[in-house]
């Protein structure tokens, strides 16, 4: 980062205009920070998030909420005193909460005079095109009719291919998708510290200017209690996410939200560090779980991290794993390290019969539908 955008971000340790003139923000807040001490969702907390997003609408912003908490709002309903760790229960929690949860935001957010509307996605939703297209032209319609989508994860379908893993990730690909112009992260943890603030000796990090602000700095599982999935490591992964793509991202605690978008110097504040890319891209480097793996020759490795250019068979010296055409598979060099991501074109049994050949050899032999890449520069990510 240069002397002028360092200059910039350190602007935002003692405010944050472009927080505050934000059109568009995304807000996440997640289940720890909705829930009291035995699980339960807490209505004074709800209540005290929808005034500061209520707030920040009748001063003609419009915000986007992304919300954490179905699981844990189905469990006293199912009997059950602690989050499940096996899928299917989850899925059943998530069935019996989120309505509850929906209702109580919608009850909330009526006391404003503001209505809502209910958006579940998985990751596969912003993988394909057509998916996403749909998700990011109900949303926009939502903000124009005046209402605040709340956004969740679609527990009760996502299985552990297709998750996000947690709804920080989900909130930075909501921001992209909605082209929103901040996000804030709430947590119960007032932004991040050097070390854990539980100790007493940790320092709260008030700029990240860029990921080399990061060196030496232990982001664990703080604040993630026993209903949620995310913590602050999911956090700073979800701003980077979000910065990378020239979103500004807050991490503060959920009492600070009304705080946050203001534009007060609350929580940590994220600097934008790259431009809007393709969403899908943006699925793909920072959301798809790979299905597999394939190991290039140094050859290939510099072809397509160097120069950009599409993998061919003749590079691929292994392959590992049991995927499909679509999928997204890792590419990795010869001594395992992950390059690179791309949606394949070939199943993993098709590929050991191709590897070090030619295009134009697999074509004259095998027919013109093999004179294809393995991995497209099209369908590629560096990681």
């Amino acid at each position: 980062m240069d002397g002028a955008d360092r200059d910039q971000a350190e602007a935002g340790s003692s405010g944050r205009p472009e927080i505050a003139a934000s059109p568009r923000t995304v807000v996440k807040i997640g289940s720890s920070s909705l829930t009291t001490r035995d699980g339960a969702i807490d209505d004074a907390r709800i209540a005290a998030l929808v005034g500061a997003i209520a707030g920040r609408a009748r001063a003609g912003h419009q915000v986007l909420l992304v919300s954490s908490g179905a699981i844990a709002a189905g469990l006293s309903p199912l009997g059950l005193t602690r989050r499940p760790r096996d899928l299917a229960t989850q899925q059943a929690a998530a069935s019996v909460g989120q309505g509850l949860l929906i209702a109580r935001y919608t009850a909330a957010f009526a006391a404003h005079g503001l209505g809502v509307g209910q958006v579940l996605l998985t990751a596969d939703d912003l993988m394909r095109r057509g998916n996403y297209r749909n998700a990011q032209r109900t949303l926009d319609r939502l903000l124009e009719l005046g209402m605040v989508p709340v956004i969740n994860e679609n527990d009760t379908v996502a299985t552990d291919e297709i998750r996000f893993g947690d709804n920080d990730r989900l909130a930075a690909l909501v921001a992209h998708v909605s082209r929103a112009n901040a996000l804030i992260l709430l947590s119960d943890v007032d932004g991040l510290y050097d070390g854990d603030p539980r100790k007493g000796n940790a320092r709260r990090i008030d700029v990240v200017a860029g990921p080399a602000d990061l060196d030496g700095v232990r982001a664990g599982k703080t604040g993630a209690g026993g209903v949620g999935r995310g913590g602050m490591s999911t956090k700073v992964d979800s701003a980077l996410i979000a910065t990378s793509a020239g979103i500004p991202t807050v991490v503060t605690a959920a009492a600070q939200a009304a705080a946050a978008l203001a534009g007060e110097p609350t929580g940590t504040y994220f600097a934008p560090t790259g431009q809007r890319q393709s969403t899908r891209m943006l699925w793909l480097a920072h959301a798809a779980v790979a299905r597999g793996s394939l190991t290039l020759d140094d050859g290939a490795v510099e072809a397509v991290t160097a120069r950009r250019a599409s993998l061919l068979p003749a590079g691929i010296a292994a392959v590992h794993g049991a995927f499909e055409a679509g999928d997204p598979v890792d590419l990795t060099s010869m001594d395992g390290k992950p390059v690179a991501r791309g949606l394949v074109n070939y199943d993993a049994k098709e590929i050991p019969a191709l590897m070090g050949r030619s295009t134009r050899w697999l074509s004259t032999k095998l027919g013109p539908e093999y004179e294809r890449e393995v991995v497209h520069r099209d369908d590629l990510v560096i990681l």
